[in-house]
């Protein structure tokens, strides 16, 4: 075998067990499907009570079957699935799809017995798909490992899509809507409760294998964060796309998630980022699944967002032109000089970008066929969409269409034009033989363009950075609750600057301090019992001259003792007051999942209001935390407003990355960092505030 999964995946020997004389019957339709479906393999059907099934002879059980097969289908009831793959784990069977239901999915009482079945598969080394799945299957070698009625949904010959679900209905949901819309499916697997494989798995076996141009995954909660980083990071550096429908983005959904499939869902904000991270496409609906799937199977990727629009409808190209704006393209118009030449052919077309050459250009070849070679070889565009209507299936113009674009693809191989048409299936698929993708819909033919698009950036720039290592003489996580003094220390160690500070045990000392600074400063009650100063007034601002130092130490400790009387107070902090700069928030929290993850975000109101943040996985570069500071909708406060001079991104991203190898060395002894405000300056950034909270 070329992988580890390929029993799993591409079998050349199956039981079925519990098979059943009756199709329609779950236990039947494994064995109608791979008779139909010409299985390439040996077949055994598993049933003590018959002497055949299905016209193939039947065992009494696995220990009966003549060979040691390489994957079985269990279909049985829950009261002896144990026993069933006990014996299939004790008879050397390779791979395991369990149909059966009734564990963990249903609470504690089906907890034990699932745990059973993952440590059988952990004993024996036997891959288990499920339990309470909906089977796997491969087309081309007619491996069908499901009771869904796939061979009902098949309108497409195998292609270079793998679909990976946890959920079982709604991954035949799925199949038959991409099989509508075009997709070349070939492997599919629905892994269900996952005792042993789950959806990171897969996709990793799909990112290995090379028939597999194409990734579709369908996840409810994700169990081992390190292998799905790692799955998505083959993905990424084999150039294969992964298009991710991660659900339970509401409390609601979370629960329901959880609940389904006995599975963790992490923080829907953590998942942005890690899609964003390694490059995954978080689709929302099954709609933009299937048509990103169908657009990325024809393998062509913009290098740029500068894209060329051609129309035969004035207001199809204005929407075009909206569409694409929206959605980040570079509207850019024509050259002057190419503008003079398609009007030179085409006397009435708009000639900007989007070109409308109306729908009188195919009354004669040259007319659209010039006109479209002056724009892909002076427009510098990097994808193309041109709308067409009904035209290239008419039975005026049809022929003629075909030939003209059956010439500019053999003139242009590797350009990147997708068509929106009105046409039948087959009238599409003419201009889909040809490398064309084909979209009715032309605002859904901008949705796919923008995704063909990501995954053309993701691919240009690779993997990112690795992260730097912490400097030397870093201090470690503190162990127990700390003050902002001292987590500004740590930090401070980690190479995250910080703002200049004193702190003082007496009033006489607060004195000392800010005649050292030499102008205004900030006083700030120190101490590990109040976290939130500023909730109880415990920061004054602008402090300058000894008496307003002398009272204002006076006033913080009178407010930390009202307000929390045991309060361990370690004395207060006399700092440097920064001026100018933009006000950021940093933060690690520690997800469920994935463990710690950098937040970041512009700070003030920004956070609190808008809740204008992102994230990431710990550790990362430089490189990836500039990508997440270019991912807040507030970016341009960065880039200076009002005349103030832009920000020093440099540091920021520096910054950001220190503190995400900080948590990472950290992550079993950080709950939660906080650095609000990070101040970013035009040379520069400090951390004027600090808190870390230890795990329990």
């Amino acid at each position: 075998m070329a992988h580890y999964l390929d029993p799993l995946m591409r079998p050349q020997s199956v039981a079925v067990i519990g098979a059943s004389d009756a199709p329609a019957r779950i236990g039947g339709r494994p064995v109608y499907s791979m008779l139909e479906g010409k299985y390439q393999g040996r077949l055994y059907p598993v049933n003590p009570g018959r002497d055949t099934v299905q016209g193939l002879k039947a065992y009494p059980s696995i220990k009966d079957v003549p060979e040691v097969v390489d994957s079985v289908v269990i279909s049985v009831p829950a009261a002896v699935a144990l026993d069933v793959i006990q014996e299939c784990a004790d008879a050397g069977v390779k791979s395991a799809v369990v149909f059966t239901s009734g564990f963990a999915e249903i609470g504690e009482a089906g907890l034990d017995a699932q745990a059973e079945i993952g440590r059988i598969a952990r004993e024996s080394g036997m891959r288990i798909v499920g339990p309470n799945c909906l089977g796997v299957f491969t087309l081309d070698i007619g491996w069908f490992g499901t009771f869904a009625n796939t061979l009902a949904s098949l309108k497409v010959p195998p292609g270079p899509i793998g679909i990976v679900t946890q959920s079982g209905a709604y991954g035949g949901h799925l199949f038959t809507i991409s099989q509508n819309r075009g997709v070349g499916t070939n492997h599919w697997v629905t892994t269900g409760n996952e005792v042993d494989v789950d959806v990171a798995e897969v996709i990793e076996y799909y990112a290995e294998v090379d028939s597999i141009r194409v990734i579709v995954a369908y996840a409810e909660g994700i169990k081992d964060a390190d292998r799905m980083c790692r799955a998505l990071d083959k993905a990424r550096a084999a150039e294969k796309p992964v298009i991710f429908m991660k659900v339970g983005a509401t409390e609601a959904g979370a629960r329901a998630a959880a609940s389904h499939t006995a599975s963790l869902a992490g923080a829907d904000a953590v998942f942005d980022g890690l899609f964003l991270q390694y490059g995954a496409y978080r689709a929302e609906t099954t709609e933009e699944m299937a048509d990103l799937a169908y657009a990325c199977q024809f393998g062509r990727y913009p290098k740029g967002n500068k894209i060329g629009l051609q129309t035969i409808s004035g207001g199809i190209g204005v929407q075009l032109a909206d569409a694409s704006t929206k959605r980040g393209f570079d509207v850019a118009p024509l050259p002057d000089a190419t503008q003079k030449k398609i009007l030179e052919l085409i006397p009435f077309a708009g000639v900007n970008n989007p070109v409308d050459f109306t729908g009188q250009v195919l009354n004669e070849r040259r007319f659209l066929e010039d006109s479209m070679r002056h724009v892909l070889n002076e427009g510098g565009y990097d994808a193309h969409i041109l709308y067409m209507a009904s035209l290239p299936v008419s039975q005026f113009t049809g022929a003629l269409s075909l030939e003209i674009f059956t010439a500019l693809r053999e003139e242009y191989p590797e350009e990147l034009l997708m068509m929106s048409m009105i046409a039948t299936p087959e009238g599409r698929n003419k201009y889909e033989a040809l490398g064309y993708p084909c979209f009715e819909d032309h605002s859904l033919a901008v949705r796919a363009m923008a995704g063909l698009r990501y995954f053309g950036e993701v691919f240009e720039r690779g993997r990112p950075d690795a992260a730097p290592a912490l400097p030397p003489g870093t201090l470690p996580a503190p162990a127990e609750a700390v003050g902002e003094h001292e987590a500004k220390q740590i930090i401070a160690s980690a190479g995250i600057p910080v703002a200049r500070e004193t702190l003082a045990d007496d009033a006489e000392a607060c004195v000392t301090a800010w005649r050292e600074f030499g102008g205004p400063v900030v006083m700030k009650i120190a101490s590990p019992d109040l976290p939130h100063k500023t909730e109880i007034g415990g920061v004054l601002l602008n402090v300058d001259g000894e008496d307003a130092v002398r009272e204002g130490h006076a006033t913080l400790l009178e407010r930390a003792r009202t307000a929390k009387p045991d309060a361990r107070i370690d004395g207060v902090i006399v700092a440097e007051m920064i001026k100018g700069g933009v006000e950021t928030v940093m933060g690690v929290v520690r997800d469920p999942v994935f463990g710690p993850v950098v937040m970041f975000g512009i700070g003030g109101v920004f956070v609190e209001v808008l809740k204008d943040v992102t994230f990431r996985v710990a550790p990362f570069g430089p490189d990836e935390a500039r990508r997440m500071i270019d991912g807040i909708r507030g970016r341009a406060m960065l880039d200076g407003v009002r005349g103030a001079p832009p920000s020093d991104i440099d540091a920021l991203a520096d910054a950001l990355s220190k503190l995400s190898v900080f948590a990472a060395a950290n992550a079993e002894s950080v709950e939660t960092i906080d650095v609000n405000p990070f101040i970013v300056l035009p040379k520069g950034a400090v951390a004027v505030d600090a808190l870390i909270i230890p795990r329990e």
